[in-house]
C-alpha cells in the first residue's frame, strides 16, 4: 500500500480550512502533518509555516490573495511542497508573482474546486463556441453569503473565461460588471456578470445565453463546503509529484483538450 501524501493546510482557522481539516482527516489516501495559520496562532497541532512546508508534500492554501501570493513566493524560493491555491479575488500583480513562482514549484489554483463547477465550465465553453456571439448574449449571475468579500467571485469569472474561451475572446475586453443609468443598448458579444450577496448562501452560479425567443441556462448550486474539499483533495493527489507549472482544474480533470 502506497504511503500517504503528507498535506499541511494553511489557514486552518478560517471557514474551508475547517473543511479541509475534517476531510484530510477522514481520507486514508492522506496525511495530516501540519496545520498553520497566521504567525503566532496557538492550539494543538498549530505550527509555524517554515515547519509545515518542511513536513508537507503538498500545502492546501484558502486564504487571502495577499497570503497566498506571498505562500507561493515562499515556496518557489526554498523548493517547497507543491501548493493548491484557493482563494479568490487575485490583482493581476498577484497572479503574475504566483506564476512567476510556478517556474519553480507544481501550483494548482482555480477559482473553484468543485468537480461540478468545473464539469459546468467545460459545458459553458462548449455552448458558447457553439452559439454566436451576434445571435446570444451571455450573463453570469452568482450569489453568494454576506460574509464574502470579492466581487464578482472567483467562479463567476473563471465561468467568463470559460466563455469567452469559446467564443475565441479576451474576458477582458467584453467583460461588462457593472451597469448603472443610461446604458444605451447591449453590444453583441459583452458578457455580463451580476452579483448578489446576502444571508448563507455557500455558492449559486448560472450562465444564460440569450437569444431571440430562447433563453439556454446552466446552473450549479453548492449545498455545503464539503464538495470544494473534496476537489482540493483531488487536485492535491494529481499536483504532488507533477513538475513546476501553474495548473487548474482543467488539467486535474483532463478537460484541457479542445
Amino acid at each position: 500500500m502506497p504511503q500517504p501524501l503528507k498535506i499541511a493546510i494553511a489557514g486552518a482557522l478560517g471557514r474551508m480550512g475547517q473543511q479541509m481539516v475534517l476531510a484530510v482527516e477522514a481520507d486514508p489516501r492522506l496525511q495530516l502533518v501540519a496545520r498553520f495559520h497566521r504567525p503566532g496562532s496557538a492550539g494543538e497541532g498549530f505550527v509555524e509555516r517554515d515547519e509545515a512546508l518542511a513536513l508537507a508534500d503538498v500545502v492546501i492554501d484558502f486564504t487571502t490573495p495577499a497570503a497566498s501570493t506571498e505562500l507561493a513566493q515562499y515556496c518557489a524560493s526554498c523548493s517547497g511542497p507543491a501548493l493548491v491555491i484557493g482563494s479568490t479575488g487575485f490583482e493581476p500583480a498577484e497572479l503574475a508573482a504566483i506564476a512567476e513562482a510556478a517556474k519553480s514549484v507544481a501550483i494548482v489554483r482555480s477559482g473553484n474546486y468543485s468537480l461540478g463547477l468545473n464539469m459546468l465550465a467545460r459545458l459553458v465553453e462548449q455552448a458558447a463556441r457553439a452559439l454566436r456571439a451576434e445571435d446570444s448574449d451571455i450573463e453570469i449571475l452568482e450569489a453568494h453569503h454576506r460574509m464574502k468579500v470579492d466581487a464578482p467571485s472567483g467562479t463567476a469569472l473563471m465561468l467568463g473565461e470559460a466563455a469567452s474561451r469559446g467564443r475565441g475572446v479576451s474576458l477582458g475586453d467584453v467583460a461588462k460588471r457593472i451597469r448603472d443609468g443610461a446604458i444605451g443598448a447591449r453590444p453583441a458579444g459583452e458578457i455580463g456578470f451580476a452579483v448578489l450577496r446576502g444571508g448563507s448562501i455557500v455558492g449559486e452560479h448560472s450562465v444564460s445565453l440569450l437569444a431571440e425567443g430562447e433563453v439556454l441556462t446552466l446552473s450549479h448550486s453548492a449545498g455545503d463546503r464539503s464538495m470544494f474539499a473534496r476537489g482540493a483533495i483531488a487536485a492535491a493527489l494529481w499536483v504532488a509529484r507533477r513538475p513546476p507549472g501553474e495548473y487548474d482544474m482543467r488539467d486535474v480533470l483532463g478537460l484541457t483538450a479542445s
